[in-house]
């Protein structure tokens, strides 16, 4: 599925690095992350600037290998309120920057070498999942508010990775059952073909593509709450989805893709 442009992924890293900013300045840094149960508000706010800043420094040194993620600079939260704001802010620039100076070069990531407005389709889906992560912890809003066409995007760009590139995607492999499929379909109107994916297990390891197909279970609904439930921010009983099919196949997969 072609990604969006480079110019939404940034708005996206901006609102969402914005929507983080506001939580921190209303909420107690110890509030816990239910969503991430290891994590308190400012680990969680730190993960995102050091993320931000991380992907930056691949992408700013045109790096062919992988750097490690505590060694990027400037990656300490500070402990002033308002300067701890203007250091996501900071990590959001840094990164938007760092693409827009390296232009088409490429840069490592957990697929191979890529070029280096992959980072910005990346982060942009890292903060909106924190901003979401965030968002459910404070409570402010019975749901987080997420663009139907991103949420597309970044289940698109989540079954790919979980398929073929995160971590040692063999290892899902019992995620689905050998020679199952699972149609996961988002429901809004105006996405075309960019809200449907088939994920298969075959031949020893699971595949996904875009499109519609049969398969023996489905999980359906609006691309947000999908994206959710995906991505175990949400449960699978949610009932902004809905289950056809073989029920424990999606249990089966929600439970083999958590990382």
């Amino acid at each position: 599925m072609p990604p969006l442009s480079a110019g939404r992924y940034v708005a996206e890293i901006e609102a969402s690095t914005a929507g983080l900013a506001e939580i921190v300045a209303e909420h107690d840094q110890g509030l816990p992350i239910p969503t991430c149960p290891e994590w308190t508000l400012r680990q969680l706010v730190t993960h995102v600037g050091r993320a931000h800043r991380w992907a930056a420094e691949i992408t700013r040194t045109r790096s062919a290998e992988f750097i490690p993620f505590r060694a990027v600079p400037d990656g300490k939260l500070p402990d002033d309120p308002a300067g701890q704001r203007a250091w996501l802010r900071a990590g959001a620039a840094r990164i938007v920057g760092a693409v827009r100076e390296t232009g088409s070069a490429l840069v490592w990531s957990f697929t191979g070498p890529v070029p280096s407005g992959y980072w910005l389709r990346r982060m942009a889906h890292e903060t909106l999942v924190h901003r979401a992560d965030a968002q459910l912890a404070a409570g402010d809003e019975p749901e987080p508010v997420i663009d139907a066409e991103v949420a597309a995007d970044a289940i698109d760009e989540w079954l790919m990775l979980v398929t073929g590139g995160l971590g040692d995607a063999g290892d899902r492999a019992g995620a689905l059952p050998a020679g199952a499929g699972l149609h996961v379909h988002a429901t809004d109107d105006g996405l075309g073909g960019r809200g449907e994916w088939m994920i298969r297990h075959e031949g020893g390891g699971l595949t996904v593509a875009p499109g519609p197909g049969e398969g023996d279970a489905a999980l359906a609904g609006p691309a947000a709450s999908l994206l959710l439930v995906l991505m175990r921010r949400r449960p699978v009983s949610d009932p902004a989805v809905t289950v056809h099919g073989d029920g424990a196949l999606v249990d089966g997969w929600l439970a083999g893709t958590a990382f």
